[in-house]
């Protein structure tokens, strides 16, 4: 893990003040970006199990290496009252003549003009929001991507895996790594896939799923790790069939880490009192306005060193590694991609492009084109990016193309 991201899990709610994620400087291990506030918060030792919206992470059920298979793959009545209380005379438009010496028979005309603009200028505006929503959530369709009409020969797929690994729909969410490895494998030009992951890790729950879809797809997948390669975007590495690393590149950062900020005493000094009403007593933990009690700190560290079990066996699996191996290496620290070869967490030193060559080799083929499989930037998207650019050019050249995409719409 890195120091920079963590491996977070938004499995607990809004009480933690954070969640377990990989990585962390406070918990010896590296850490990546500031842990996510999870959804529902577990019950204290000794009370009743509660419901959850998401399963115990069970770091049973990855022990024995197994084959790779084939990828599978306000109320309304109030508004109304306060809408009747207006007096009618408020929303009325006062007449006004018609202009003079106006032919009858031309006011139907400009009647029927007016109305067809408005029809016309709905439908644009209708068709662009569709435009915007559809390719936005296009990460979480799995139709045929734009990508797959310009693929004919023998091709290598590349999918970026960059920042933190979340939910957000991008091929660094289980949503869209998932929608574009099931595309890859229903099209036959698709010979291997190679995964360009500059990360330091994210959401725990969503690493441990985007590694399941690595590990259960059945074309050769090939690993080219940019400046920084781990916590969860390494768990998500160690399914692939090779690794390749840099010189001076971050990688490994094995580790889970889960914050708790306690704030009462910056409360107190502000004058500032808080009263939780809860349904159990370690309802509130990780609120942020009472430090942990001793059977909270360690109810939650259970779960962190069951989240790391998990971690360690995905790795011990996918490296083929003994569990014991992968433990030793399992500091929370990053290694450089030198260290990271010697010690079994990569397999060589080398660039994209040699990676794409060692994708070929797996694969079969001699050479092969190279598409980066991922889904459609909506305009709404591109927008967003453009307003931190400060290359005038960029931004008028993007508006202007973004304005010929409406007209012809």
């Amino acid at each position: 893990m890195s120091d920079q991201n963590q491996w977070q899990n938004a499995a607990w709610g809004a009480p933690l003040g954070g969640a377990p994620s990989s990585g962390g400087p406070s918990a010896g291990q590296g850490q990546a970006a500031p842990a996510q506030p999870a959804a529902s918060q577990p019950a204290a030792p000794g009370a009743a199990p509660r419901a959850t919206s998401q399963p115990q992470a069970n770091p049973y059920g990855y022990g024995a290496p197994q084959p790779r298979p084939s990828y599978a793959g306000q109320p309304q009545g109030a508004y109304a009252a306060q809408a009747q209380a207006q007096p009618a005379a408020a929303y009325a438009v006062p007449a006004q003549s018609a202009p003079a010496q106006q032919p009858k028979r031309r006011g139907w005309i400009v009647g029927l003009a007016a109305v067809l603009t408005v029809l016309i200028l709905g439908v644009a505006t209708i068709g662009s929001c569709t435009s915007v929503f559809t390719s936005s959530m296009g990460a979480f369709s799995y139709e045929s991507p734009s990508w797959a009409d310009t693929v004919t020969g023998d091709t290598v797929g590349i999918i970026n895996i960059s920042g933190t690994i979340q939910y957000d729909g991008t091929t660094s969410s289980p949503e869209g790594l998932k929608s574009q490895l099931d595309a890859a494998e229903q099209n036959p030009h698709i010979k291997a896939v190679v995964l360009r992951v500059n990360s330091g890790g994210g959401v725990a729950t969503a690493g441990e799923e985007m590694s399941t879809y690595i590990r259960d797809f059945s074309k050769p997948v090939v690993v080219s790790s940019a400046s920084i390669n781990a916590s969860a975007a390494y768990m998500i590495s160690s399914q692939a069939d090779y690794i390749f690393t840099d010189k001076t590149t971050s990688i490994g950062s094995i580790g889970v880490i889960m914050s708790v900020t306690d704030l009462s005493g910056l409360y107190e000094k502000l004058g500032i009192s808080v009263e939780n009403i809860t349904s159990a007593d370690a309802k509130d933990s990780g609120a942020g306005n009472r430090p942990l009690t001793e059977e909270e700190r360690a109810w939650y560290q259970d779960q962190v060193d069951q989240i790391n079990e998990v971690f360690i066996n995905f790795v011990a699996e996918g490296r083929d590694m003994p569990v014991e191996d992968v433990r030793a290496l399992a500091t929370g620290l990053t290694f450089t991609g030198m260290d990271a070869v010697e010690n079994g967490l990569a397999d060589e030193l080398g660039t994209l492009e040699t990676a794409v060559a060692k994708a070929c080799e797996l694969a079969g083929i001699a050479d092969a084109d190279t598409v980066y499989l991922q889904s459609s930037t909506s305009d709404l998207s591109r927008l967003l990016d453009i307003m931190g650019t400060e290359d005038s050019l960029d931004v008028s050249g993007t508006l202007k193309e973004l304005e010929n995409r409406v007209g012809l719409e």
